[in-house]
């Protein structure tokens, strides 16, 4: 069994696959104070119970894959791997990884892991050019050439830190459930929060996408434009260029990582 492990800012998905298929996943919050040892412990937690592993850490697990947005997590992990799966080949995407897409950025480092696995697997499942927009801290819009070649992306602030700026910032304005409202007219406070924020993300996913894929290709109709993230399922039914919903590219993509990299260790 393979273990990939997505640390974003606000959420760690965790995923089980079993050859290519994700048989068990889970979702916790990022905490950059965890310690090593607190990691293993929640590890230990997660698949203690599960019917496919064994009851001691690390039982049935023969590989893990790894990206981190938050260095200090990263660096637990690296520990967590090295003292609790020492037998295990690992694989932490960071500068020197083979990734198989070529970064067409000015500076390749600044590209977030998790936007180059989006991209790996984006390219593997659907072909270039594709557009993936992954709805997290912040919505990334990140572009995959028809070579498949990561070309570049934007960056536009996540839709739970726009409802976080709103309650605290507005005066009379509070902190909203992130839900579908009845009507795109609000008819209350809340309702016109959570139509702005359901629209207008999605207003914003259609213009941008829109704009971007005028650049990616000769015909903007041959870019496949593929959702994921935690908060994708609010935008899904409201955008129009939306094509395709996987809520595991990041976690697929881990596991093309690990393969293409795993024989070479």
């Amino acid at each position: 069994m393979l273990l990939t492990i997505d640390v974003g800012n606000t959420h760690t998905v965790l995923g089980l696959f079993d050859g290519e298929d994700i048989v068990e996943h889970w979702r916790i919050s990022t905490d950059p104070r965890r310690t090593a040892d607190e990691l293993a412990v929640l590890l230990q937690g997660l698949m203690g119970m599960h019917p496919l592993l064994g009851d001691e850490l690390g039982d049935g697990i023969d590989g893990i894959a790894i990206c981190a947005t938050v260095p200090s997590v990263l660096h637990e992990l690296r520990e967590v791997t090295r003292r609790y799966y020492g037998d295990v080949p690992a694989v932490l995407v960071e500068p020197g990884v083979k990734t198989g897409v070529p970064i067409l950025f000015d500076n390749p480092k600044e590209v977030g892991a998790d936007r180059i696995i989006n991209a790996v697997a984006a390219n593997e499942l659907y072909g270039g050019p594709a557009i993936v927009v992954d709805f997290g801290t912040a919505t990334t819009f990140d572009a995959v050439s028809a070579r498949g070649e990561y070309v570049g992306g934007v960056i536009a602030p996540g839709i739970e830190i726009s409802v976080e700026a709103l309650g605290v910032k507005a005066a009379q304005l509070r902190k909203i459930e992130v839900a579908r409202p009845r009507s795109v007219i609000g008819k209350n406070t809340v309702e016109a929060m959570q139509s702005g924020i359901v629209y207008g993300f999605a207003g914003q996913v259609d213009g941008v996408v829109t704009r971007m894929a005028r650049e990616l290709a000769d015909d903007p109709d041959e870019v496949t434009v593929i959702a994921t993230g935690g908060l994708a399922p609010m935008v899904l039914g409201e955008s129009a260029v939306i094509d395709e919903h996987e809520p595991w590219l990041t976690l697929i993509g881990l596991r093309l990582v690990y393969e293409r990299n795993v024989s070479r260790m």
